[in-house]
């Protein structure tokens, strides 16, 4: 069974609509596929149409973003209640944030660079999290750069000229809303330190209190004695260990199935989870 437990569609950074990445996870051979845009859920309806007709199950979930001492960390919800307030209203107020954060960071950018906030909704088209990578996607529109990662490699960059923060909440109180809504917790790339600065090793100790479930160990951004760590870190907190593509369509290099979840770490998460897997 190949499972890929992190997708994105349009409703965040995707380029693709939620039915067109489920069609997609069925020609990439995967049985499973878990959408998970980040702070929304709003492409969960179409993508369940579309893994009923298509004949992939699917798994509902969404990228939450989070802090930890400062350092940026995102955490995957797999099946909650969307209706549950506890996590509901923290991704409606990180996606207000994140629309405010854009318009500020497109301001700074077009003192130097020819891009207007109508160029980036132009890109974000029916996304309901505008951010960072309709910015990007922006900027190659207008061409000032090749592509999405040159633009975070330089413009967009965290360490910046043009960065801006936006609300997240605490990563512990972010496992702990996800929990109150009876979602499954596991902390996405955790050791990709090319995207920025990474936590230490004490912070996995204080979300396994909160109630972490696991670790997304095989991911493209993990190098090998990356992957090697965070395992040594699930075994001895007792957390699942998942792989995933990240996938974003056309919008990064990941390919679907890249990497993969196994079937009985899937069936702890459905277990745990509150909302039921989609199948055809």
């Amino acid at each position: 069974m190949r499972i890929d437990l992190h997708t994105h569609s349009r409703a965040s950074d995707g380029t693709q609509t939620p039915a067109e990445l489920v069609t997609a996870a069925r020609d990439a051979g995967l049985d499973v596929v878990a959408l998970t845009d980040h702070d929304t859920t709003d492409g969960w309806d179409e993508a369940a149409a579309a893994a009923r007709d298509v004949g992939v199950a699917l798994v509902r979930g969404t990228e939450v973003s989070a802090r930890s001492r400062g350092v940026s960390v995102h955490l995957l919800s797999y099946l909650q209640d969307p209706d549950r307030p506890a996590l509901a209203d923290e991704l409606a107020r990180a996606r207000d944030s994140r629309v405010h954060r854009a318009q500020r960071i497109v301001e700074r950018l077009a003192r130097d660079v020819p891009i207007t906030w109508q160029d980036v909704l132009d890109q974000a088209r029916d996304a309901v999290a505008v951010g960072r990578p309709h910015i990007a996607d922006a900027l190659v529109a207008r061409g000032v750069v090749p592509d999405r990662d040159v633009a975070f490699a330089h413009l967009l960059a965290s360490d910046g000229l043009y960065h801006v923060d936006h609300y997240a909440p605490e990563a512990p109180d972010a496992v702990a809303a996800i929990r109150a809504s009876g979602g499954v917790p596991v902390f996405a790339h955790p050791a990709a330190d090319a995207r920025g600065r990474i936590v230490p090793d004490r912070v996995f100790d204080e979300l396994a209190e909160a109630g972490l479930a696991g670790l997304e160990v095989f991911h493209r951004d993990h190098s090998p004695a990356q992957r090697e760590r965070l395992l040594a870190i699930a075994e001895r907190l007792g957390l699942l260990v998942t792989g995933s593509s990240d996938y974003h369509g056309t919008g990064k290099l990941n390919r679907l199935g890249e990497n993969l979840t196994e079937p009985q770490v899937l069936d702890e998460i459905v277990r745990q989870g509150t909302t039921e897997v989609v199948t055809a």
